[in-house]
């Protein structure tokens, strides 16, 4: 274990938070597919029904590790003459029977379980939206598949049992259409438990029931719809910390409030050291009310159970083994995407992940500010650029390609943020609220096409080119950017501009809206292009000589840029990057300014707060070189990670980033 993961695991275990600098989607999903694998992925499931109902009646033992399950399920035909229907469900499980609406003897149905599936003989023919219902009895020990789908662990010597089923997990420990696209209507889950322990699921708690044997059962309700992966289960000697969510509820008079709890299920171990970060949960679920609209689940819960993994999103009680706000804020995002609105098949899982990360950098800029939200945008656009292939995935039979951190993650997360910068702030807020409240969308699944659609719907234009290429194209552009000027009149300036992309795979090249800033003695001139063309020429006039040029000033694409300055481009503003970079303890910072002025460099971490003041006083114009150490006179002792520094000289500001190995 390296350096820098033992401090990610020690800032965690702290509560600090230092979240942006880790990869979320390892902390949250990290595969272990080849492990456990021991099944064929069969999907999407039995497309001949609609399921409306899950009730998991689950007893656990923890010594022998043993589950026994009766699973209720309650559907509609989708075809006329149904009399038959398949679940997903493991064959290391043993079914004992299976009956129709809950009957004796005489309601017993025939079924064969092979394959990892098990095929049910239904009492009698059903038609086109007649409903019917099935109970599953069955028993075993789960194995874990995936993502870890089902788990008897320990902590501190005491028992946890806990589960995480995406994508292809819920069959390992219950019956079930194992499809995120059919979401039951409602949901039940009881757990029967040791009394020494407490079992927690999602929805609202209704009751609780000491059984007199040493076992106490948990009755969770859930009524909105779910997503089968979404089901979820934890159990341990959790301590249990209670807070409240005001809100205001159009159903109540004018001006007044409703409360929602926010309940906690802690390791007892941890809880001390965690407390602090559980506390922002409030401020997230108001930021994110702010952004989004209402958090979708307001007459249940929300909140987190402590487990042997990094996080997951499971519906009102999101599972937890890390406490960052990078962590907490991913997860809480995805209430609104990936449980308020579910990714219809896994192609489309950067519908979930894209938009909790880049949640994340809305949470940082809202309590933080814009240069801690550059910041956070430059370390995924760092990772989007090692993503490949499209971040529509092409291989749903492998689980680190649905969940690759690059593409699915952050490279989906930068598509949000290009998006923002085309359409604007109010619109694209305009946008996740219209999308999040969209009748055909909302508690239900979606698409990548029904995401572009309100977008089309919001802005009144058309982003066929921007979603082809983005999220079914690969890589990004890389930009070879030549410029020269001439005096065409008093104090006026001709500008001749070439933008050439290397050629790609597809798309072959990038249409994309570019922003150009141009430096002058006179101001700036900042003009936005549509970039169409391989090669694409552009002529125009500014006032004032340059004396610097910028492309993309604000970050706003992802992109590698390469700029041909004219020959006679001698006094400009510019930035190096450090040397050495990355570097132990010292590095060097090189800039030169195009005229006398105040100037100002400073160092920043990753969360936007300032380390270091290297350069705060006029200089007149010219090339300069600062030293940045981090072990003497400036009295620094930092960690390992990634940093940036900028320069400001009047309206000149540019970033940069370096890396500290320790």
């Amino acid at each position: 274990m390296n350096a820098f993961y033992k401090l990610v695991i020690t800032l965690c275990i702290s509560g600090i938070s230092f979240s942006q600098s880790i990869d979320i989607s390892q902390i949250e999903k990290e595969s272990y597919a080849g492990i456990f694998k021991y099944k064929e992925i069969n999907y999407p499931g039995d497309s001949n029904f609609d399921v409306t109902y899950y009730k998991l009646n689950l007893t656990i033992s923890y010594s022998p590790n043993y589950l026994i399950g009766e699973v209720t399920v309650a559907a509609r035909s989708l075809n006329n003459g149904l009399n038959s229907v398949f679940l997903d469900l493991s064959n290391v499980l043993t079914v004992d029977s299976v009956k129709a609406d809950n009957q004796s003897v005489s309601g017993r149905l025939s079924f064969i379980h092979s394959e990892n599936k098990l095929l049910i003989q239904l009492p009698h023919t059903f038609n086109i939206n007649e409903s019917f219902e099935i109970i599953i009895f069955y028993q075993g020990t789960p194995v874990a598949t995936g993502l870890r789908s089902f788990v008897f662990d320990s902590h501190n010597g005491q028992p946890s049992v806990w589960t995480l089923s995406e994508p292809y997990g819920a069959s390992d420990w219950w019956p079930n259409k194992d499809t995120p696209a059919d979401k039951a209507d409602s949901s039940d889950v009881w757990v029967t438990c040791s009394s020494e322990l407490i079992g927690v699921s999602n929805g609202n708690l209704a009751e609780v029931i000491n059984n007199g044997n040493g076992t106490t059962t948990f009755k969770w309700k859930g009524r909105y719809p779910i997503a089968n992966y979404l089901i979820s289960l934890a159990i341990s000697n959790f301590t249990v910390y209670e807070d409240y969510f005001n809100y205001s509820d159009n159903d109540l008079p004018a001006g007044r409030q409703d409360s929602m709890l926010v309940i906690h299920y802690i390791y007892p171990e941890i809880f001390e050291n965690v407390k602090p970060q559980l506390d922002k949960t409030i401020r997230m679920l108001e930021i994110f009310s702010e952004i989004f609209g209402p958090y979708p689940f307001l007459k249940e819960k929300y909140g987190h159970a402590s487990f042997g993994r990094g996080g997951m999103e499971h519906q009102t009680i999101s599972s937890m083994g890390f406490f960052t706000d990078g962590v907490i804020s991913h997860e809480l995002a995805h209430q609104w995407f990936g449980d308020k609105i579910t990714c219809k098949d896994w192609q489309n899982i950067w519908l979930n992940e894209g938009f909790a990360t880049y949640s994340e950098g809305l949470y940082i800029e809202k309590t933080s500010g814009k240069d801690a939200y550059n910041s956070f945008i430059d370390l995924q656009m760092d990772r989007a650029k090692t993503a490949e292939g499209s971040i529509y995935v092409q291989n749903i039979n492998s689980i680190s390609e649905i969940f690759n951190g690059a593409r699915s993650y952050s490279k989906g997360g930068v598509v949000l943020h290009m998006l923002r910068s085309i359409v604007g702030d109010s619109l694209f807020v305009k946008i996740l609220q219209n999308y999040l409240a969209d009748p055909r969308l909302a508690y239900s699944v979606a698409t990548t096409e029904d995401f572009q659609s309100v977008v089309e719907s919001v802005t009144v234009r058309s982003f066929d080119y921007f979603f082809a290429e983005w999220i079914y194209g690969e890589n990004y552009p890389k930009y070879s950017v030549d410029w020269d000027y001439s005096r065409s009149g008093n104090n006026n300036y001709k500008i001749d501009l070439t933008i050439e992309q290397s050629v790609n795979t597809f798309p072959p090249f990038f249409t994309m809206p570019v922003q150009i800033k141009i430096s002058t003695r006179s101001g700036d001139t900042v003009l936005t292009l549509f970039n169409n063309q391989q090669i694409q020429k552009f002529n125009f006039n500014i006032k004032g000589e340059p004396t610097n040029f910028v492309f993309d000033p604000d970050n706003l694409i992802l992109k590698d840029v390469f700029i041909n300055d004219p020959p006679g481009l001698i006094n400009r503003f510019s930035l190096e990057q450090n040397y050495p970079n990355p570097f132990n303890s010292t590095t060097k910072i090189r800039f030169r300014i195009a005229n006398f002025g105040f100037v100002n460099l400073k160092v920043y971490n990753i969360l936007g707060n300032e380390i270091a003041t290297l350069v705060n006083e006029e200089k007149p114009a010219g090339e300069y070189e600062v030293e940045f150490d981090m072990r003497g006179g400036l009295g620094l002792s930092l960690p390992s990670g990634t940093y940036f520094y900028k320069l400001q000289t009047g309206d000149y500001s540019e970033i940069k980033k370096m890396i500290l190995l320790k």
